[in-house]
């Protein structure tokens, strides 16, 4: 008979957490997450159609 090869279960425990975590992770990401890409433009689109309006007011509030 040969000897069986020990192995240190808590390596294999750690392993699966770390796999189940980063699953969870990623599911949230694509539930939650936006690029920052997308949220920089969001940003710059919202900021030139405020500057549009604001260009384009006839009464001043700083008047």
């Amino acid at each position: 008979m040969m000897p069986a090869e020990i192995v240190n279960l808590r390596r294999f425990r750690k392993a699966r957490a770390r796999v189940e975590k980063e699953a969870a992770a990623a599911e949230n990401r694509s539930r939650h997450g936006r690029t920052r890409t997308a949220k920089d433009t969001d940003r710059i689109d919202r900021d030139q159609a405020d500057r549009h309006i604001e260009g384009h007011r006839r009464d001043r509030p700083d008047e």
